[in-house]
């Protein structure tokens, strides 16, 4: 029977979304090619995730439980997905298109001869074979792929492919796996960023802001609407260039691929490099005193105004909103 091969990224003990998404999807596409879903992860406390991947879709998870996996090394977790590649022969394998997956993936590919699909926003089959479509010159087109060979190996990109429902009393089978953790470089030190804050690449609601704002000390409009919706900051590439906020709350070509459920764009004229982090956003709401300001084009909703009268007002209502809900 077919397998359907995914690797599960974790981090602290804890599944990202992504992982989740990627089996999923696993499972959607399981019937339609008859096959059954087999899942990889890999670092300390990996055993103990086995029954939340079941519940999501997985039968099989490979688990790597070991301390000395604990840090993300490319060479060592290519080395351990590449051996259940191996040994299991799937015919199609998913990994998140997150910082850790575009890292990964492309060596696991290499290793293992497979064609690779990166930043695919969807998938299907044909004839008992997978179809994906995936964004190219910066989201302005969409090309429709197809693999000549197997596995056919794709990276999904979060928050786009949703949860199904998750059932608890599914058996899955566990498989301890072993594998040479020797690496030629090695983490040191792993700094946070942002700590208490929603993460971008798993937000489903993100609030971004641009030069619209005027300066750093004016951010803390964006902040505060952000926590008060629960959602996660961004920032345009200009904003982060000007050294107001983190390069990682960069949202864009160069910055972070977005797929939030919304998206609010508080001061970001909409350049096309913007556009292509966040424009699969599901709904996109626009926030510019400049009615021609190019974001309009992509937006769902938009409000022409003066966005220091309108974020604390929207910020208040928020609140208010969250406080009568309890």
């Amino acid at each position: 029977m077919p397998v359907i091969l995914t690797f599960a990224e974790q981090r602290e003990g804890r599944l990202r979304r992504a992982a989740l998404e990627a089996v999923s999807e696993a499972r959607r596409l399981a019937g339609p090619l008859a096959a059954t879903v087999t899942t990889v992860v890999v670092g300390p406390g990996s055993e103990a995730l086995a029954s939340e991947l079941g519940a999501q879709g997985a039968d099989r998870v490979f688990v790597f439980d070991d301390q000395a996996l604990g840090a993300y090394a490319t060479e060592s977790y290519a080395r351990a997905l590449a051996q259940v590649i191996t040994q299991t022969k799937p015919s199609v394998v998913f990994v998140p298109f997150t910082a850790m997956g575009k890292d990964l993936a492309p060596r696991v590919a290499a290793r293992v001869g497979a064609g690779l699909a990166s930043d695919c926003v969807a998938l299907e089959t044909k004839d008992g074979r997978l179809v994906g479509r995936r964004p190219m010159y910066a989201g302005k087109a969409y090309a429709t792929v197809e693999w000549a060979g197997e596995p056919q190996m794709a990276t999904l990109r979060p928050n786009v492919f949703p949860l199904g429902p998750v059932d608890a009393s599914r058996p899955v089978e566990v498989v301890r796996g072993s594998v040479d953790t020797a690496s030629r470089a090695r983490v040191t030190a792993v700094t946070a960023t942002a700590q208490g804050r929603v993460q971008l690449s798993e937000a489903q609601i993100i609030v971004s802001g641009g030069r619209g704002l005027k300066g750093p000390e004016n951010f803390h409009l964006v902040e505060s609407l952000a926590e008060a919706f629960g959602a996660a900051v961004g920032a345009s590439r200009a904003v982060v260039d000007a050294g107001w906020v983190d390069h990682q709350l960069q949202v864009g070509q160069t910055g972070r691929t977005v797929s939030p459920s919304l998206y609010v764009a508080c001061g970001i004229s909409g350049a096309i490099q913007h556009l292509a982090g966040m424009s699969s956003s599901r709904y996109i709401v626009a926030i510019n005193k400049d009615k021609d300001a190019p974001i309009f084009k992509v937006a769902d909703y938009g409000v022409v105004g003066d966005l220091f009268e309108i974020l604390p007002r929207l910020t208040e209502a928020a609140k208010a909103h969250r406080a009568s809900r309890g």
